[in-house]
């Protein structure tokens, strides 16, 4: 089967068990979701990440995790970038927003790190601010008194309904960007959100 393009879905995170639950850690969890759907294993890749590939909707598709902890990520992507030679438009970034309730997508073009470093590293790196990114809420309803430690710590135990109900939804918009474009994705996924009772 011939694939017309291909396209690089990458989650931002920190590699190792300790961060594994994070919040920090939701770009990691989807892109392992969407793995999953497709029957992918994560092997080492030509770089500073790990990737599973594969195709879907008749396009080549690699999904990478950056194993240079979150601050460094645009160093893994460059990298990823300058080995795959895909367009910054084919390029999929998902991260988690602190800014954003629990379980809410946003679906940007383009746009600024928004104070996230993993981002401002990848615009860094890229030198570009001009690739779509796919944010991902985790703000729950405790008073956040550190934004750092906030990010670094593990979901709450009844947080889990709404980050479980709230990745598959994630990789039907990942799977909607790919097969469709980043205008369908969101018109279709900005405004789908679902009150989880927690």
């Amino acid at each position: 089967m011939s694939v017309e393009k291909h396209f690089l879905i990458v989650g931002l995170g920190n590699p190792g068990r300790r961060y594994s639950k994070t919040r920090h850690n939701i770009g990691f969890m989807i892109v392992e979701a969407f793995a999953k759907v497709l029957s992918l294993q994560f092997r080492p890749g030509e770089g500073e990440f790990i990737v599973a590939e594969g195709t879907y909707a008749n396009a080549a598709v690699s999904l990478l995790k950056p194993l240079t902890y979150m601050n460094l990520s645009g160093r893994a992507v460059a990298q990823a970038m300058a080995y795959y030679k895909s367009p910054l438009s084919d390029l999929l970034i998902v991260v988690d927003d602190i800014h954003l309730p629990l379980g809410a997508i946003r679906l940007r073009k383009k746009g600024s790190d928004g104070g996230h470093k993993g981002l401002a590293s990848i615009i860094h790196h890229l030198n570009s601010k001009e690739f779509p990114r796919l944010r991902f809420g985790v703000k729950g309803e405790t008073e956040i008194q550190n934004w750092v430690s906030y990010v670094l710590s593990d979901f709450e135990q009844q947080e889990w309904k709404v980050v479980n109900q709230r990745i598959p939804t994630a990789v039907e918009a990942i799977q909607c960007f790919i097969s469709q474009g980043i205008d369908v994705a969101m018109n279709k996924f900005n405004q789908k959100w679902v009150n989880v009772e927690v």
